[in-house]
């Protein structure tokens, strides 16, 4: 670095993560091997959003600005031998979003040093990243506190003369949760046909809307359950798990070019009939009622599930299809578990971590060869590793979901939340 020795932002008490309204303070230490001369020695404190049409650019076709502060911590001098020392100090302001990383834009925040030299001579640079976590109460989201449902009913063929109708019914315990929680997935599935039909899934699905002049929408399976077929004049109950892992919030408050939605979408592969239900991933948990009962299957939530299938079907199908019998519908396969076929387990005071909560004791001092955080793509915010480790800075390698797609799946967006309780078709909704 030619006569600097030692150039570099501390930031006061190490920490990285911070929250609107906080402070961000911080020194800037130097350290010359030979006196230097300036202008000005700044330190600025940025904060913005970029969007792009093509992945993994940083020439942004859209742009906005959150912070943008700068101040001379020194002005017209010189920097003598040995080591000098510069604080710092910005207030961030109360409306700006959490920190985003995403193939096709950005929200980033930063902390940069520049020492101005006189003319003919090079200006010093230096910049340090941190994060912003804006965090989203679910507590305080509308229409949340409920179980969320949907059903679907597909007329199909087969064998060129037959007919029969399979209906899908689908339910989960909650409409919001964090990072760690379980999503609890009920489904019924009644085969009113001569005909087996194809696996069910189900999918946890992250969609991100880039809003440019040419907007860029991407879907991203974050994971996926797979079920066994139902047998012809079956009714099989299908009950399965998801662990929603560390993902960015629904909501970046504050940011007008990155749209954040997730949704469950339960399939069929034959014959093709789906149904989604929207979630909310927020940073602090819903506050579970004591009266409140989680069902345990579709038909436990109350007034819910019917015990029946609706009156429009014609129950010739059921001699058709040699009457109903129950059976438990086994799962195949699922994303979320390790090679020994075990499910993956996350301890939910791995993500328990909220900007200015002091840190747990560390009974044991860390391994300093492994990253005690992680980052996944889009959630830049550190989370805890299990056990009770204190907040450091990482360097490890971004954990990879499975890859982005382009592709027009789902065909149609998922619906809303007044759109889900209020849709006459859904029979769950009619009867709740």
């Amino acid at each position: 670095m030619g006569k600097l020795q030692e150039f570099d932002i501390t930031f006061t008490n190490n920490k990285v993560v911070y929250g609107p309204g906080e402070s961000i303070s911080g020194t800037v230490k130097i350290r010359t091997t030979e006196s230097l001369h300036f202008k000005a020695i700044k330190v600025n404190c940025h904060g913005s959003c970029g969007v792009s049409n093509t992945a993994n650019s940083t020439a942004y076709n859209v742009e906005e600005q959150y912070l943008n502060s700068t101040l001379s911590v020194a002005e017209k001098g010189v920097l003598r031998v040995g080591e000098h020392s510069f604080p710092f100090q910005f207030v961030i302001p109360a409306a700006v979003p959490t920190s985003f990383e995403g193939p096709f834009g950005k929200i980033v925040y930063r902390v940069k040093v520049t020492i101005d030299t006189p003319r003919f001579s090079k200006d010093y640079k230096i910049q340090k990243p941190f994060y912003l976590l804006n965090m989203l109460n679910l507590n305080e989201v509308p229409d949340i506190a409920y179980h969320s449902s949907a059903v679907a009913t597909k007329k199909f063929n087969y064998l060129l003369v037959k007919s029969g109708t399979v209906m899908l019914k689908v339910c989960s315990d909650m409409k919001g949760y964090i990072p760690g929680q379980v999503i609890k997935l009920f489904t019924e599935i009644h085969n009113k046909s001569g005909k087996d039909t194809g696996c069910v899934l189900a999918s946890l699905v992250q969609r991100v809307a880039y809003k440019t002049n040419k907007p860029v929408v991407d879907l991203r399976t974050i994971a996926e359950v797979e079920g066994a077929k139902v047998k012809a004049g079956k009714h099989a109950e299908w009950k399965e798990q998801i662990i929603v892992p560390p993902l960015p919030q629904s909501q970046l408050t504050g940011c007008n070019l990155i749209d954040i939605i997730y949704f469950i979408q339960v399939s069929l592969r034959y014959p093709e009939a789906a149904v989604t239900l929207p979630i909310y991933i927020g940073n602090i948990a819903l506050n579970q009622s004591p009266t409140r009962s989680t069902p345990t299957s579709p038909a436990g939530a109350a007034g819910v599930m019917p015990s029946a299938p609706p009156a429009e079907e014609d129950r010739g199908d059921d001699i058709c299809a040699g009457g109903f019998t129950s059976e438990e519908l086994p799962t195949k396969s699922h994303s979320q578990q390790d090679p020994s076929g075990q499910a993956v387990t996350m301890s939910p005071s791995a993500f328990s971590y909220a900007p200015g909560a002091a840190a747990p004791p560390s009974h044991n001092p860390p391994d300093a060869s492994a990253p005690l955080f992680c980052l996944s793509t889009g959630a830049t915010i550190p989370f805890f590793t299990e056990g009770n480790v204190a907040p450091t800075p990482t360097s490890c390698s971004l954990i990879l979901p499975p890859e982005y797609s382009t592709t027009d799946y789902p065909h149609e967006p998922p619906p809303s939340y007044e759109e889900s309780c209020s849709s006459a078709n859904s029979s769950f909704n009619s009867r709740q």
